[in-house]
């Protein structure tokens, strides 16, 4: 079982990454995102930030329905990321093994080629 304090510790824990409850790698003078506290909406409401839900990038709406296919108690989407590759995640559910491999690989899809290289040495 992870939280978002398991989400912050890992991000941060990968080269040139920075942020609080959002997560990003330089890349080209920008911080791009890879992860981030997902935000609750209700009709007509402000977007309220719910900590027990993690968004992570993917490499593509592909891989994220993929995810979603195999395990819909762990991952989901919402209307607001249709056609975005990222993947909801409902913390409390998912191995701190396999949220460490999603957050490293979402800040691959994020991070420049030459520091991803550098990770790996």
């Amino acid at each position: 079982m992870a939280d978002f304090e398991d989400v912050r510790r890992i991000s941060l824990s990968l080269p040139e990454t920075s942020g609080d409850d959002g997560f990003g790698v330089m890349h080209g003078g920008k911080l791009k995102g890879f992860a981030w506290v997902w935000m609750d909406v209700e009709p007509k409401q402000p977007r309220v930030q719910c900590f027990g839900v993690a968004a992570i990038r993917t490499a593509n709406p592909d891989e994220r329905d993929g995810l979603i296919a195999a395990d819909p108690e762990k991952y989901f989407t919402e209307p607001h990321y249709n056609g975005f590759p990222a993947v909801l995640v409902r913390l409390a559910n998912v191995e701190m093994d396999e949220l460490e491999e999603l957050l490293v690989n979402a800040w691959r899809c994020q991070a420049p080629r030459a520091l991803e290289r550098e990770f790996d040495i």
